[in-house]
């Protein structure tokens, strides 16, 4: 049997109806570009996430650097994030021009760790990014404590845990803005590229929406800005699975629910839930011991099994790193280097079936009872 990693495919039979419409209105309209449809989705998704504004771009790494721009973050300021995540976190950090301040992750649920946080700050430190890893919220109530007592912005990357929240908070209610991504491998994934920033904060969406539009609010009329619009062949596309988000992370639970059962007793490391938080499971990542993470890795893509390794190097580790940025490293990063050595995400999306489930349980446990 073959088990693939993404469900692209699947999920496109499963809606072609809806999204061949949608698009072939859009080619039918002539309008591809800051158009009717656009402004419609940042309305639907403004709406979904429970926050006042939002602003399509190109991508999730324009939405995190232009929520910086609007929020007036820039060179001599120090933003705190993580090393385990993808590399775009940071480099939003330096594509704005800031410094970019790691503190490690937590040892379970590889997000940020707010005890980390304060040892990090300086005079310089302007906001804090906080990254909604794997599909489970950083733990925002802590986060939103500390930069309120340093009079710190927080800009949350929910590029991974869009319909994610916790019992106490939901994703952007204890921030100054989220940015998104709509990459085709996301929960909400459009068919190529894609980002937004939301806020409920008015002036930062105009701002992002200026910004995005080669500075421009109004036709012939611009200041200083970038190019970075989602076009509305995108905003097409995402306006119909939006409407499905929530049962989509329904089933990607039940699918972690069936591997955290089936792999409960192979000596990995399984994924952390915390309590009171909804885990969506952009990934489901298990960590292997020290030195044995590529035999598996091998071993089920042998199988037929389409694991992958996400982050399995840590950006502070990267080759060449910081590349002439301004970067500083606060403390130990030692659960943000296990966890890069040992991770494994196997397959995770919504179309998977049981019987597809039951084949790369039965893979990992064949492997795991050889080795471990």
């Amino acid at each position: 049997m073959k088990v693939g990693f993404y469900g692209h495919v699947r999920q496109y039979h499963n809606l072609k109806d809806d999204l061949d419409r949608a698009i072939s209105e859009v080619l039918e309209s002539g309008s591809f570009v800051s158009g009717p449809v656009g402004k419609r989705f940042e309305g639907e998704l403004a709406e979904y996430a429970g926050m006042s504004g939002a602003a399509g771009v190109n991508s999730g790494t324009d939405a995190l650097w232009l929520a910086m721009k609007a929020l007036d973050i820039g060179p001599g300021d120090e933003v705190i994030t993580t090393t385990n995540t993808f590399f775009a976190t940071a480099e939003a950090i330096w594509i704005a021009g800031a410094t970019a301040v790691f503190v490690d992750s937590r040892p379970d649920t590889h997000n940020i760790d707010p005890s980390k946080i304060e040892e990090a700050i300086t005079p310089k430190t302007k906001a804090i990014i906080p990254v909604h890893l794997y599909g489970q919220c950083a733990e925002m109530d802590k986060i939103a404590a500390i930069a309120k007592k340093h009079q710190l912005m927080v800009i949350e990357d929910n590029a991974q845990a869009i319909d994610a929240h916790g019992d106490t908070f939901k994703v952007g209610e204890l921030s100054d803005a989220v940015g998104t991504s709509f990459i085709i491998q996301k929960n909400l994934g459009t068919f190529g590229d894609g980002g937004a920033v939301l806020s409920n904060n008015a002036e930062v969406i105009s701002t992002v929406k200026r910004l995005r539009n080669h500075g421009s609010a109004a036709r012939s009329k611009h200041s200083f800005g970038f190019n970075s619009r989602l076009d509305e062949i995108h905003a097409a596309v995402l306006s119909v699975k939006l409407k499905h988000i929530t049962e989509w992370s329904d089933q990607r639970r039940a699918v972690a629910a069936k591997y955290d059962a089936g792999l409960a007793d192979s000596g990995l490391v399984l994924p952390t839930a915390l309590p009171g938080y909804r885990h969506v499971y952009h990934l489901y990542v298990v960590e292997t011991p020290v030195g044995k993470r590529n035999a598996l890795l091998e071993f089920l893509q042998a199988q037929g099994i389409d694991a992958k390794c996400h982050y399995d190097i840590a950006i502070h580790e990267q080759e060449g790193y910081p590349w002439g940025r301004e970067a500083r490293i606060v403390g130990s990063m030692a659960n943000s280097e296990h966890n890069a050595a040992t991770c494994i995400s196997l397959p995770m999306f919504p179309e998977l079936t049981d019987a597809e489930v039951a084949y790369t349980v039965e893979q990992v446990l064949a492997w795991c009872g050889q080795n471990l």
